[in-house]
């Protein structure tokens, strides 16, 4: 099981809002978008890092029951 909580930089007793506001942080930092005039490395590194973030944050919200 990966840590999901890790991977947005929290602990398990992060409150809902906490959680929202590291995710926002991680997308934004890891969009690639943010990182396509880097080069084609840094942008396929940046998507990788970006789809793990998208699958955290969506395990958490299953995981507590939020919307």
């Amino acid at each position: 099981m990966a840590d999901y909580y890790g991977l947005l930089g929290l602990d398990r007793g992060a409150s809902q809002d906490e959680i929202k506001k590291a995710y926002r942080r991680m997308a934004m930092k890891y969009h690639p978008d943010k990182v396509k005039d880097l080069g084609e490395q840094h942008a396929k590194a940046a998507q990788e890092k970006f789809i793990k973030v998208q699958e955290a944050y969506d395990h958490i919200r299953k995981e507590r029951g939020m919307k």
